[in-house]
């Protein structure tokens, strides 16, 4: 288990702030051990706390041709048959994870191939559960195509306290299947986008690990 290099300008300056405050507190109650003991648990714990949010978890994968992996550790919250206008303009079958503020951040290729559209957007930060959060909040919309032609669209999207989406792909990128993507600092939700006769392997409320689960198959 290591740090993301995302965590480090955050680390530093949650570290410098609960180290003055530690300070402070140390000053006027020097005198007191049990005060000073409990202010300096506490900054410990917050800092922790923090630190949590941008562990990156050593994982042995499989790369499976066809299969879509999740791209993101949380919960499946929606699966449904949905048209997907910016890019695909389709009816598709969507599958959302949430991912709260305890998952991994770390987000990952469901399948391998060529990144073939790739946009930001800037945009609002409604809760990750609100139905217009997909297309309202700030996020960033992913298309890769496998050998086959067959394509995925995956989307990070931002949430009320998500407020940095990060992202290391580009239009025209070949991508590997569980390579990292991207990061989203301090949680939200991630929407994938797969043609309606995938076979689904989750459920609604399963739990899910990014670049392990097997969210789908995808036709031949």
């Amino acid at each position: 288990m290591t740090l993301h290099r995302e965590g480090t300008v955050i680390l530093i300056v949650w570290f410098i702030i609960l180290g003055a405050i530690a300070s402070i507190i140390y000053w006027l109650f020097s005198n007191n051990v049990w005060i000073y003991g409990i202010a300096f648990g506490v900054c410990l714990i917050l800092f922790l706390l923090v630190a949590q949010f941008f562990r990156v978890p050593r994982r042995k994968v499989t790369l499976e041709d066809g299969v879509v992996v999740c791209p993101a550790d949380g919960k499946v919250v929606v699966i449904e048959n949905v048209h997907e206008h910016e890019y695909l303009d389709r009816e598709v079958k969507q599958i959302s994870v949430f991912m709260s503020p305890l998952n991994v951040h770390v987000n990952f290729n469901p399948i391998s191939g060529v990144v073939k559209y790739f946009k930001y957007h800037p945009g609002l930060f409604l809760v990750a559960w609100h139905p217009k959060s997909s297309t309202d909040n700030e996020r960033t919309t992913v298309v890769v195509e496998d050998p086959q032609g067959r394509q995925v669209l995956y989307r990070q999207i931002a949430g009320a306290v998500a407020r940095r989406i990060c992202w290391y792909v580009k239009q025209g990128q070949q991508v590997e299947q569980s390579e990292e993507f991207g990061f989203i600092k301090f949680g939200s939700r991630i929407d994938i986008f797969i043609p309606t006769d995938s076979e689904i392997h989750v459920e609604i409320g399963q739990k899910v690990q990014g670049s392990i689960t097997r969210l789908a198959t995808l036709p031949k």
